[in-house]
């Protein structure tokens, strides 16, 4: 029997999203899209980044369903440091009891370490394992409860192309972002049918803050179709995956081509 096509854009009133690291970069645009679609949005920040300025941002493309809802309702900002015991459980339970639900869950947030192998401490090893692995399974063990007893959900871990290629200078980031990517297929096989999980693999999407010339060109010169990315990118391939209700499982690779390079 021939199914009948899905919208091409879902509409996501009446669910929530939790996107860690969302008040800056990638994040915060992962956020507004989702906003953009409907969602209620909760997500996570570190002390020091512009939280009222990222709510606000937010908050101006939901689209509440009566005027007495107000747009900053339904954005919530919570402090998250997931190193701290206890911290990702409690930051889910205030989405739930605050939203009353948790549909989608981006675990987004990331730390960047570079050090020569030779010169990597226990401490630095340990931190980049803690924010990027054991924070997304921290979050995905306190979300997937409450998704399951839904009977639908979707996780959307954020990776990288160090997974994949060999990065001189990265071997406790790529060794923390190699295991998210072997915790998205386990997790998408555990949780299954009710939830689904996929990571996202993006390449150069947003270069750091005053990066010169010569890295632009690097960027350029390292992908296929000869340009920078740009978040709007990731946070596309966010939403065809709310789209998709048939992928599970799987790596997007948001690179312009940088893995074949």
């Amino acid at each position: 029997m021939t199914q009948p096509l899905l919208p091409l854009t879902t509409s996501l009133q009446g669910q929530v999203a939790l996107v860690t690291g969302g008040a800056v970069r990638v994040g915060r645009v992962i956020c507004r899209a989702l906003a953009g679609r409907g969602a209620s949005i909760a997500f996570t920040y570190l002390p020091g980044e512009p939280t009222d300025e990222a709510v606000a941002e937010i908050a101006a493309q939901a689209s509440p369903q009566t005027f007495e809802v107000s747009r900053t309702s339904k954005v919530l900002a919570l402090p998250l440091d997931v190193r701290v015991p206890g911290a990702a459980a409690r930051v889910v339970e205030q989405v739930v009891t605050h939203f009353g639900r948790l549909d989608i869950l981006i675990n987004n947030a990331s730390v960047w370490l570079k050090a020569p192998f030779l010169e990597i401490t226990p401490e630095a090893w340990q931190t980049a394992l803690d924010v990027n692995l054991t924070g997304p399974f921290l979050m995905s063990q306190a979300a997937a409860p409450h998704m399951l007893r839904q009977q639908s959900g979707l996780i959307v871990n954020i990776t990288d192309l160090s997974a994949y290629q060999t990065w001189p200078g990265y071997a406790h980031h790529a060794a923390s972002k190699a295991g998210l990517v072997a915790l998205t297929r386990v997790m998408a096989a555990e949780l299954a049918p009710h939830v689904r999980v996929n990571a996202i693999a993006p390449g150069t999407v947003l270069l750091p803050e005053g990066a010169g010339e010569a890295k632009v060109k690097w960027a350029v010169e390292n992908s296929l179709l000869g340009r920078v990315g740009h978040p709007e990118d990731v946070a596309r391939t966010v939403l065809f995956l709310v789209d998709s209700d048939f992928a599970t499982g799987a790596v997007y690779f948001i690179d312009g081509g940088r893995a074949l390079v």
